[in-house]
């Protein structure tokens, strides 16, 4: 076996004895421990390895200073900064290969900080008296594991130290855990799917594979799209098929599935070949139909499920949508092109469905066709988005796209 190092991020100034007894489970199996103090209030409980001064001053802001105003939410911010940093240097130095912390409000917000500036794939772990509640904005787009602790981090005593033992059994495993590389393994596609373009994707995603590829598919809830951005930036990915960009529809119209103003810059900015459809623009996400604002009175609705309402996008919405997608687009440093499906674009914008609206999809095309640069294909084709011609025509034209690049690539 051989021995890994295990970063503990914590504050070691209120919850020392707890981290001491972490870190002593961790090196008891046979590993060794990088312990990173972000503790601001006192000195801390035992001697780090990163002190406390060292992650404010990564933050941005002396300790000292932090600890002359005691504005906690300054110091936490600075702290979760810090560790960030720190964690991420450690990381890319070849230093640490896990990393786990524990905490309640403020240790999660740290401890998660240092997490989420790691790649996907190195083990992260967060114990945590807020896990059994929304860890949403702890965990975001990252590998993080939550675990709950139960009950509160104050003191060792007979539940604590045995959550924080299985805490420390389920890091070293993490960390002891190889994947071997497989001779098998084929270049990245991302591509993003909801629930109305099941069809498309999943005849495109066989036609990939089939020519060698394998394809990553993200739910588009706004944190799928999120992953999907972050990946791409990460390397990961050799091409993208957008199919589902309806995350833009919640951005733009207050939905509750927003992937936040950078959709579709990632792609664009590593120039990797995309191929792009208005995938599910027609509807706007909220929860169970008491939850839609009063605003939206009066609009068209279908009630997806109990917990799901969807709203029709309109015809202005739409326009404007088009001009999104088309700036974000024409911002491309590689081969990019665009889809439209002149039948509908999700399962339920088709005709005799309830979200059928002719008027409102032209609107989206004429608003895109304003705005795109020359450089950008447009497709039109007489087909509805889940019709299997229309996805072969995506799954072809992206293959085309990637030879394309690859013999440029060889060329060069």
């Amino acid at each position: 076996m051989t021995t890994k190092t295990i970063a503990i991020v914590g504050t070691l100034d209120t919850k020392g004895a707890e981290f001491r007894y972490l870190k002593e489970q961790i090196e008891q199996r046979g590993h060794r421990t990088l312990v990173i103090n972000a503790g601001v209030q006192g000195e801390p409980f035992f001697e780090p390895d990163v002190s406390a001064a060292e992650v404010a001053r990564a933050g941005g802001v002396p300790l000292e200073q932090l600890r002359e105003r005691a504005d906690r939410g300054e110091s936490v911010a600075t702290m979760a900064k810090g560790a960030a940093t720190i964690a991420a240097r450690l990381y890319a130095e070849g230093r640490i290969h896990g990393i786990v912390s524990l905490g309640g409000s403020a240790g999660t917000t740290i401890g998660t900080s240092a997490m989420r500036a790691l790649p996907v794939g190195v083990p992260k772990l967060m114990v945590s008296t807020l896990t059994s509640g929304n860890v949403g904005p702890y965990v975001q787009t990252k590998d993080i594991a939550m675990m709950y602790s139960v009950v509160d981090i104050a003191g060792l005593n007979q539940i604590s130290r045995r959550i924080l033992a299985n805490a420390a059994g389920a890091i070293v495993g993490m960390v002891e855990t190889e994947v071997p590389s497989s001779v098998e393994d084929r270049p990245l596609i991302g591509a993003t799917m909801f629930g109305v373009t099941t069809p498309c994707v999943t005849r495109a995603r066989e036609v990939l594979e089939q020519a060698g590829y394998e394809v990553l598919v993200f739910h588009a809830t706004g944190t799928g799209g999120r992953a999907m951005e972050d990946l791409i930036r990460a390397g990961f990915f050799c091409g993208v098929l957008d199919v589902t960009t309806t995350e833009w529809a919640d951005e733009l119209v207050d939905g509750v599935l927003s992937a936040g103003p950078e959709r579709l810059d990632a792609a664009a900015e590593m120039g990797i070949p995309q191929v792009v459809a208005p995938g599910a623009l027609d509807m706007v996400n909220f929860g169970p139909p008491e939850t839609v604002p009063e605003k939206f009175r009066g609009r068209r609705f279908y009630q997806h499920n109990p917990n799901v309402t969807l709203m029709r996008t309109t015809p202005e919405e739409n326009r404007k949508l088009g001009e999104i997608i088309a700036r974000k687009l024409s911002a491309a440093k590689g081969p990019v092109v665009f889809f439209f499906p002149k039948k509908g674009v999700s399962a339920i914008d088709r005709e005799g469905q309830p979200f059928y609206w002719p008027e409102a999809d032209a609107a989206f095309l004429e608003g895109f066709k304003a705005h795109v640069a020359p450089h950008v294909r447009v497709v039109e084709m007489d087909a509805h988005i889940n019709d299997p011609e229309f996805a072969e025509a995506m799954a072809q034209t992206l293959l085309s796209l990637l030879r394309s690049q690859e013999k440029e690539g060889k060329a060069s």
